[in-house]
């Protein structure tokens, strides 16, 4: 399959960019299911290690010696995405994921985990009954049919949010816009875009991707600001040239500047076929010979035809999209013919391979 980049648009602001230091932070946290129908762990340490802690903070205390059976129960992870300015008392969705031998999760609920950040702080608490999208079965014979994965849910506003991640967001005199695409060309229009509407010097660019903007202390009027900015049109700069071909699926794509120089390619190939058609050898009687499996390999070599197609100077993406389509190549042929013209110079571009 191939496809073709379009010029550049005019995008707001806020599509392509983002300010910095206004961002999620990552929760992770360990916990137990419990309620599960004999699909939770067989026998794990850790998991009995945890359970047991779980009582004793109930005050119900199990001597060492004794053996659970806790098949009922199993060890998850939990992970959870907390947004940019969240406020205690907000919620939040987690995702729980079995880590020990449990089969599946369905009808499992989680009880109370912390979920703490990279700093080791707790920022939300989670618990609740998990949602599971996948189902697992399994006959006393061994056999199995499983759907999508069982052992992974979801709670829907499963996680309280207890603490706050600071930030700095009216502690400076500016703030920093980062492009998401690095583009000097970009970057520029970005400055002018901003300075045209609120003066010179409001806005300056530091590097291809970060621009700094002059605003004001006052929370309300900080918001006020940045929501106008957040939608001006910014006409953005073209990509550089290039094709990108994924080996993997066939796709190919062809960025708009790509440009041909004067070449001449010609494709074809030949197809080989390898058929086997095993004889049995039987030995006459009396001969005290023993029967055996003959080999016939049978090998046919089919020439196609190769189509000669040319480019001239200053060839475009639409003349080698329509030759393309001439000759009848597929993603496998077009990639060859691409390498081959990378190789040869004839591509005013880069050739990328993933």
């Amino acid at each position: 399959m191939t496809a073709a980049s379009l010029p550049a648009q005019a995008t707001r602001l806020k599509d392509i960019a983002s300010i910095q230091g206004i961002r999620d932070n990552q929760l992770l946290g360990y916990g137990l299911v419990v309620g599960l129908s004999g699909t939770g762990e067989k026998n794990s340490k850790f998991t009995e290690q945890s359970f047991r802690s779980m009582l004793n903070t109930f005050g119900i205390k199990i001597s060492e010696g004794t053996s659970l059976k806790i098949k009922d129960v199993a060890p998850v992870a939990i992970h959870a995405t907390m947004p940019p300015f969240a406020k205690v008392g907000q919620t939040i969705d987690v995702t729980v994921s079995a880590i020990g031998e449990a089969s599946s999760l369905r009808g499992g609920t989680l009880l109370q985990s912390m979920l703490r950040g990279v700093d080791g702080n707790v920022y939300a608490i989670a618990q609740g009954s998990l949602v599971v999208g996948g189902l697992g079965v399994e006959g006393a014979d061994g056999s199995k049919v499983t759907v999508n994965t069982p052992t992974v849910g979801r709670i829907s506003n499963g996680a309280i949010i207890e603490r706050e991640v600071p930030d700095n967001f009216s502690n400076t005199d500016s703030f920093v816009f980062n492009l998401n695409r690095s583009d000097f060309t970009t970057a520029k229009n970005v400055v002018d875009a901003i300075n045209d509407m609120y003066g010179d010097g409001s806005a300056v660019a530091e590097d291809s991707t970060s621009i700094r903007v002059s605003a004001p202390r006052n929370p309300a009027q900080r918001v006020a600001y940045l929501a106008s900015l957040e939608n001006l049109d910014i006409q953005q700069g073209d990509d550089s040239a290039r094709i990108v071909v994924n080996s993997r699926t066939g796709t190919i794509v062809i960025g708009s500047n790509v440009r041909l120089k004067p070449v001449a390619v010609t494709h074809g190939g030949l197809t080989v076929t390898v058929s086997e058609d095993p004889r049995v050898s039987q030995p006459n009687s009396f001969s005290q010979g023993q029967t055996t499996v003959v080999p016939d390999s049978q090998i046919t070599v089919e020439e196609k035809k190769g189509k000669m197609f040319k480019f001239d100077t200053g060839a475009t993406l639409d003349d080698l999209v329509r030759a393309v389509n001439q000759v009848g190549l597929a993603p496998g042929d077009l990639m060859s013919v691409l390498e081959a013209l990378d190789k040869a110079g004839a591509i005013d571009g880069k050739l990328e391979v993933i």
